[in-house]
């Protein structure tokens, strides 16, 4: 059973780690259009590219944290590790996943 004083904490991690990774993800977004449409920033793509690769795996220990703790179903998992990988999509899944999973969380406490 899912310890409630460890949820919210939890829950917290995989929020910050979404809007880290969705917001790189867009960044990183934008070089691949300088680099490839202008030609400028390959460097500057590479780091970027970099730098989204270490904070989502980062962002997976925090999928896999939640998992363990909540157990959601296999298709709420699956779209939280797309949205590591598909822009704008972050958002959006974090939004109903944080949603849901807090009721979740509460109904586990009542």
């Amino acid at each position: 059973m899912t310890e409630i004083k460890q949820l919210p904490t939890a829950l917290k991690l995989y929020r910050a780690m979404s809007f880290a990774v969705g917001t790189m993800l867009l960044i990183f977004c934008v070089f691949i259009i300088l680099r490839h449409g202008f030609g400028i920033g390959a460097k500057a793509e590479g780091v970027v590219a970099q730098i989204h690769g270490l904070l989502y795996m980062v962002y997976l220990a925090t999928v896999l944290n939640v998992w363990l703790k909540l157990r959601p179903n296999g298709w709420k998992i699956v779209g939280m590790i797309c949205a590591g990988f598909i822009p704008f999509l972050a958002f959006f899944v974090e939004r109903s996943t944080v949603a849901s999973l807090a009721s979740l969380a509460s109904s586990n406490n009542e």
